[in-house]
Order: structure tokens, then C-alpha cells, then sequence
């Protein structure tokens, strides 16, 4: 199980640190906006303070992967809906890949509920 949470939260940290340094331009040109690279720096953090909690206390990995995970599909699902209303930026890009996120998101709160419901009682997560 620990594994798996921190594959996820590699994955995920990892791509929102991606999109953070996209929308501050060192990346790529032409997609800045600061918000969104606030935005995606601070889900990122999370996500990454996450990955190093299930290193420091294994036991809590699922714990901690639902609960960084859950709030970075908050975040995102945010993010959708200010693209929707017109405040986020609303490029093709911006849409896949906040598309993408939640899939990874929704993925990855499933495999960890999946898993802890099929342990059996009193199992170490």
C-alpha cells in the first residue's frame, strides 16, 4: 500500500510542479498566469509534504495519500470552475491537463479505498 501512495503522489507532485513552472513561464512561453502558478506550486507542496510524510510514518501513508490527494481534487475541480466562469486561463492545454489531474486524483483515491477495503480486518494499511 505504500507503494502505491507514493507512486501517486510522486506522479502527482510531480505534474503539478510541472503546470506551477508552465503558468510561471520557465517552462514554456506563452502560457503565463500567476494565480494558476500559485495555484498549482501550493497543490504541488502538498502533495510533495505528503510524499515525505509516508516515508517518515509508513503507517499513516493511506491516511496521508487520501487526504493530499483529496484536497488536490478540490483544488483542481476549483481550477476547473474558473476556467469555466472566464477568471482561469482557458487554453486547450489548461483544460487537458486539468482533465488529466482529475482522472490521476479520482484514480488514485479509488486504488487507495479499493485496497483498504479489501484488507482484512485489523491489517496494517
Amino acid at each position: 500500500m505504500t507503494r502505491l501512495v507514493r507512486w501517486f503522489l510522486s506522479l502527482e507532485a510531480a505534474a503539478f510542479f510541472a503546470a506551477a513552472l508552465v503558468h510561471s513561464g520557465v517552462l514554456m512561453r506563452g502560457y503565463e498566469h500567476s494565480k494558476a502558478a500559485i495555484a498549482e506550486g501550493v497543490i504541488a507542496a502538498v502533495l510533495a509534504a505528503a510524499l515525505i510524510v509516508t516515508v517518515l510514518a509508513p503507517r499513516a501513508s493511506r491516511t496521508v495519500g487520501l487526504g493530499a490527494q483529496g484536497f488536490a481534487l478540490l483544488g483542481t475541480v476549483v481550477g476547473l470552475f474558473t476556467i469555466a466562469i472566464g477568471v482561469g486561463p482557458r487554453t486547450a492545454p489548461d483544460l487537458v491537463f486539468h482533465a488529466g489531474m482529475v482522472a490521476a486524483l479520482i484514480a488514485g483515491l479509488v486504488q487507495l479505498q479499493r485496497r483498504h477495503a479489501g484488507s482484512p480486518q485489523g491489517a496494517t494499511p
